[in-house]
């Protein structure tokens, strides 16, 4: 297994794959703080049910919590679209349901990436259906060139261009997710994951 160097920005692994830094850890948490604090000014009041998407979402969701003031739950669901590859399958499958019903809740599904759109457009039915008092959508990123559902994010962290992204949840065969910021992975001389 290569190890791992860090330089200039960069973390590379052998002679195959390099990490470029785009969004530093210091920004996430920054605009992290920041959109808890829209979610909260929509919501001053209710008690907030964040839905994160496995495994990806993990990390936003336990940031984006731990910075909403007042009273908040969380719960989980698994899709699965990737695969072990780079890109999508164009379908969407559930893996993993939720543990309680968010019937007359305020709902925020908390997604790491909205890219195609197909996976939240399919949560976006699936819960619907349940009857939530308010749902509403938080993403970490957004790469709206990739967009292929009618579906938007009402609270987005950062806006980014149609680079394959890993780090802070995002993964590339469940690889780099533990890194602290979100970097463009190049494979090869500098060729990129195929979308």
């Amino acid at each position: 297994m290569a190890e791992a160097r860090v330089a200039k920005g960069k973390i590379r692994h052998g002679q195959r794959e390099s990490i470029r830094a785009l969004i530093p850890a210091a920004r996430i948490e920054k605009r992290i703080r920041a959109m808890a604090k829209e979610i909260r000014r929509d919501f001053p009041e209710e008690r907030l049910h964040l839905v994160s998407v496995l495994k990806g979402g993990v990390f936003f969701l336990t940031d984006l919590a731990r910075s909403i003031p007042g009273e908040v739950s969380f719960d989980f669901i698994a899709v699965a679209s990737y695969g072990q590859n780079t890109h999508s399958s164009g379908q969407v499958r559930l893996t993993r349901d939720l543990d309680s019903s968010i019937e007359g809740q305020t709902v925020i599904v908390v997604e790491d990436i909205l890219d195609t759109g197909m996976t939240l457009q399919y949560l976006l039915r699936l819960f619907q259906q349940r009857k939530p008092k308010h749902l509403r959508v938080a993403v970490l990123l957004d790469k709206p060139e990739r967009r292929i559902a009618a579906v938007r994010a009402d609270y987005v962290g950062f806006t980014i261009p149609n680079e394959f992204v890993v780090g802070y949840g995002l993964d590339y065969s469940e690889r780099y997710r533990n890194l602290p910021y979100v970097g463009i992975l190049k494979l090869g001389s500098g060729a990129k994951p195929q979308k």
